[in-house]
């Protein structure tokens, strides 16, 4: 349970807020147009945003962090000459 409630109220970034307001957009519509494909549109959107999920699991479409502590990689080229 503390899992889940840490889940809800941290980490609210603007891909979140905008699931959430498009999952609620979406869903007001598809009551008003009685539309149940707009539903389960809205289901997932709603779904994505309650449990910090993007495209196929958490962070899945998250690039990984540089830390500036971390030195660049020295890369060494070999000059070739053509005749």
């Amino acid at each position: 349970m503390k899992d889940l409630k840490a889940t809800l109220l941290t980490n609210w970034n603007f891909m979140r807020w905008l699931r959430l307001v498009l999952g609620v957009y979406v869903g007001v519509q598809a009551i008003l147009m009685r539309d149940p494909l707009s539903g389960l549109i809205s289901v997932f959107f709603l779904y994505q945003s309650l449990t910090n999920t993007g495209c196929c699991g958490v962070n899945s479409c998250e690039t990984p962090t540089r830390h500036p502590a971390q030195e660049p990689e020295v890369v060494k080229f070999e000059e070739i000459k053509s005749n």
